[in-house]
């Protein structure tokens, strides 16, 4: 009987570390979204500066060799 309680003691151990582990990962996981979310929208902002300046022609250069050349 004593072995079995310590069994039972072990594996209860072990399901409270890895819930631990399930609540830690949801964290990260909500964290990376969240950052993921907010990269996409620096993205989208960053393409509508580059249709809007393409299309005022700010955006395009002559191909002339630097001064360098």
């Amino acid at each position: 009987m004593k072995v079995m309680n310590e069994e039972i003691v072990a594996i209860e151990m072990k399901l409270a570390y890895l819930e631990d582990m399930v609540v830690t990962l949801n964290n990260l996981v909500i964290k990376q979204q969240k950052q993921i979310e907010h990269l996409e929208s620096g993205r989208k902002d960053l393409e509508r500066q580059l249709e809007e300046i393409a299309e005022s022609g700010q955006g395009s250069m002559p191909h002339q060799k630097p001064p360098h050349y």
